[in-house]
């Protein structure tokens, strides 16, 4: 995880986070890890807490075991 914090009117505000999950997923299995990636983000509690206040991106570097 990498984050930037900048000054907001003189406070320090975190204003963007960047996640890497690294995955070790099943043989064959990359499509549907790949679709439960696109969509975690609705389920997800820590995202819908902060959306639309941090800019969040994510990506995934998969490993098939």
């Amino acid at each position: 995880m990498e984050g930037d914090i900048e000054d907001a009117d003189g406070v320090l505000k975190i204003t963007r986070i960047r996640l890497t999950y690294k995955l070790k997923i099943p043989a064959g299995s990359r499509d549907k890890a790949e679709r439960a990636l696109a969509v975690y983000s609705d389920k997800c509690p820590a995202y819908q807490s902060v959306k639309g206040c941090i800019q969040c991106t994510w990506q995934a570097e998969m490993v098939e075991a």
